[in-house]
């Protein structure tokens, strides 16, 4: 087996943090001011129905409590370092383009915080990237953290109620997230930016046009669980030209046996790396277990990779899009 390296993302976190920085003075100053303190444009106050939830916000948000990488990210994306007053759950080390504004921002947990960490922050705000972050096991139920006067707010596209859960998730969605962390920091034009940015980058992309099959491989021996067809694998596979052959499962995640995956012979495997699971242990079992030894992709070892916080909805979608493109293109 070669000697195996996660691809690097830089490029697209690098254009993402030039229009962070160029934003974030028109947030630096309190909610409802521009950096000079002089009076700004409000829609506050602002009501969204957040996973069947109503969350009101009076100002902008000023102390807040991220938990998943994805929440983190797209904060630092819009230049907001300054109001992350801790993070909690990460998937991994930020892109390295974030990594300085990232640095003086405290880590509360590394798994789901408790709702006694988290209100030891003192937040105004729980930013949580799955809605399971929010019980009276983890930050807190969102209704004791409303009576306590900290608004929650779930990433929308982890929502998983009737007529909340996006089917399926499209970077239009993605973007529009964006768009209302901008209204709700009251960072429109930053979030503007960025969206602009990268929906030009993917407008940029040429998906391989080859007609591959693939596996999303996420995690799991035994039972592997795979990339369905709604959620953010098939949105990312399906702007880099491939085929999800568990594209007809309607969910984001699903588990899949290998039986089923060897019948469906995958032209080209993409393997998530997480710190927890590996692409390399991924590998290692791909090879070793007799049934997919013998598939031609294994035995080829056409493998892609991408990184765990790549995989939810969030500032890397784009980037990973890009990232499996370039290494179709390696793999001739």
């Amino acid at each position: 087996m070669p000697a195996f390296r996660s691809p690097l993302l830089a490029a697209p976190f690098a254009v993402v943090l030039l229009l962070a920085g160029c934003a974030s003075g028109s947030a630096a100053g309190p909610a409802g001011t521009d950096a000079a303190g002089e009076s700004a444009a409000s829609g506050y106050p602002l009501t969204i129905d957040n996973c069947g939830t109503d969350v009101t916000f009076d100002a902008a948000p000023e102390r807040v409590v991220t938990i998943k990488s994805s929440t983190l990210e797209l904060l630092l994306a819009l230049g907001l370092e300054g109001r992350v007053i801790g993070s909690a759950f990460s998937d991994g080390p930020v892109p390295e383009a974030y990594a300085d504004a990232a640095s003086g921002i405290d880590v509360l947990s590394d798994k789901v915080p408790s709702q006694e960490a988290t209100l030891a922050a003192e937040p105004d705000l729980v930013f949580a990237g799955w809605e399971s972050n929010l019980s009276a096991e983890g930050a807190g139920d969102r209704e004791t953290l409303a009576k306590l006067g900290v608004a929650s707010y779930v990433a929308p596209a982890a929502c998983k109620g009737e007529g909340y859960m996006p089917n399926p998730l499209t970077f239009d969605e993605v973007f529009h997230e964006f768009e209302e962390a901008g209204d709700i920091f009251d960072v429109p034009d930053a979030a503007a930016d960025l969206v602009a940015a990268q929906r030009a980058e993917l407008e940029a992309i040429e998906p391989n046009a080859d007609g591959l099959t693939a596996l999303w491989y996420s995690s799991g021996d035994e039972t592997p669980f795979v990339g369905a067809g709604i959620g953010a694998p098939q949105m990312i596979m399906q702007a880099a030209g491939l085929e999800n052959i568990a594209a007809d499962v309607e969910d984001t995640w699903t588990s899949m046996g290998w039986e089923a995956i060897v019948a469906a012979n995958p032209d080209v495997i993409v393997l998530v790396d997480a710190p927890w699971n590996t692409a390399e242990q991924k590998i290692a079992h791909l090879e070793s277990n007799a049934a997919t030894a013998a598939l031609p992709a294994v035995q080829e070892q056409r493998y892609l990779v991408v990184d765990f916080p790549a995989t939810e909805a969030g500032v890397r979608n784009v980037g990973a899009v890009a990232s499996l493109v370039e290494q179709l293109g390696a793999l001739g």
